[in-house]
């Protein structure tokens, strides 16, 4: 019997995937999983029976990583889950940046007792005037899941598209329309781009990556959409971009007090993934990722552990290793069960960073005491038995 916990409520659409071997519990600290959303882990005193968080979004900034991976509770997402209702609010905001429909709604608004209001609307509605998607040029950086949903709907709807990513999956190619323009260096959207969408993660790396530098090589009017990380944009930058007329338009889904209220933003409360479908989608992806680590051992979209798979162990036993990713340490393990006599069947070892997984199917179920022996090995952070 396995127990599971909920710090945020998860679409029943996903606790339903749960069977008879599963039972919901209000204490944290007797679960030996957790379905997460948006609430904060980071000062939580996470206990050491917990063997994994799945995040029931992309999103795991709310989440202690390190710490949970030095102690080996596994941490999940659901990447792509959402990236369908992202995407159509991504082609919302750049119809709302180019048509200025929120200033005539809210002209409209104004107005609503002038009983002569659709003669005056005649008359106002030039200055809301805006420019067609058709025939412009979309650049787009990063084309993961969201980022090659974007794509091909820009180009149905008769744009010219640029794609960046130099870490494109096969699955991403695959999808990519064959008419979308993969460029090798960033520059080339910034320089011809009418809009420029982002859709990459937050690392050191991408962080403020559209800065005052990357603005100065921008055309004049371009509009700039954000739906991925508020943090990804310079934002102060963008700002006086705006004020100069170097920038049209800024879509962000990241309110804050830079950006609200702010001239030539269009500020979006967060809703990129707010629709009963995603929300649907992330917590039927979370509960099954969570179910087949907890039945199997297997690691399939984590953030902090490699992905491992050895489907479902037909054997008597299956261990999991949580250690430093640090050499020889498969033979140290293979040792130790050699000379306890335990024949190995199958086994897999799978290494991320600083971190290794390592699983063996076993034809005998192993003792305490050979469990007692792998932790002890230098370098390990947890000895799971599977099975």
């Amino acid at each position: 019997m396995f127990k599971y916990h909920c710090l945020n409520p998860i679409a029943q659409v996903g606790t339903d995937r749960f069977t008879e071997n599963y039972e919901q519990t209000d204490n944290l600290a007797e679960a030996d999983g957790v379905l997460v959303r948006s609430a904060s882990m980071h000062d939580m005193e996470l206990p050491d029976g917990l063997l994994a968080v799945a995040r029931a979004g992309a999103g795991v900034n709310n989440i202690p990583l390190e710490e949970c991976a030095q102690k080996g509770i596994v941490v999940f997402n659901t990447p792509g889950a959402n990236a369908n209702g992202v995407k159509e609010l991504v082609i919302a905001g750049m119809l709302l940046a180019a048509r200025d429909v929120v200033g005539g709604i809210n002209w409209v608004e104004a107005n609503k007792d002038d009983a002569d209001i659709a003669k005056a609307a005649e008359k106002e509605k030039k200055n809301f005037a805006g420019t067609e998607l058709e025939d412009k040029k979309l650049g787009i950086i990063g084309l993961g899941a969201i980022g090659v949903k974007v794509a091909n709907v820009a180009k149905h709807m008769g744009m010219e598209v640029y794609g960046y990513d130099p870490y494109v999956s096969v699955d991403a190619a695959w999808n990519l329309s064959r008419d979308v323009k993969h460029v090798r260096n960033v520059d080339a959207i910034l320089e011809a781009c009418d809009f420029i969408t982002i859709h990459v993660p937050l690392m050191d790396a991408t962080r403020k990556m559209i800065n005052e530098e990357a603005l100065s090589k921008m055309k004049d009017g371009v509009i700039i959409l954000n739906f991925a990380r508020d943090l990804l944009v310079d934002e102060e930058a963008v700002l006086q971009g705006i004020a100069s007329g170097k920038v049209r338009k800024y879509v962000t889904d990241f309110p804050n007090p830079t950006t609200a209220g702010k001239e030539g933003c269009i500020v979006i409360p967060h809703l990129g993934a707010s629709t009963e479908e995603s929300e649907d989608n992330c917590a039927v992806m979370a509960v099954k990722e969570l179910k087949n680590y907890l039945e199997n051992g297997n690691i399939i979209n984590s953030v902090n552990y490699p992905t491992c798979d050895m489907g479902k162990c037909e054997q008597a036993g299956r261990v999991a290793i949580f250690h430093k990713n640090i050499k020889n340490m498969i033979g140290r393990f293979s040792t130790i069960l050699g000379d306890n006599e335990i024949n190995i069947t199958d086994m897999i070892n799978k290494s991320r960073g600083e971190v290794a997984y390592s699983m063996f199917d076993v034809e005998t179920p192993l003792s305490e005491e050979i469990i007692k022996a792998l932790e002890q090995v230098e370098g390990v952070f947890r000895v799971r038995v599977v099975k």
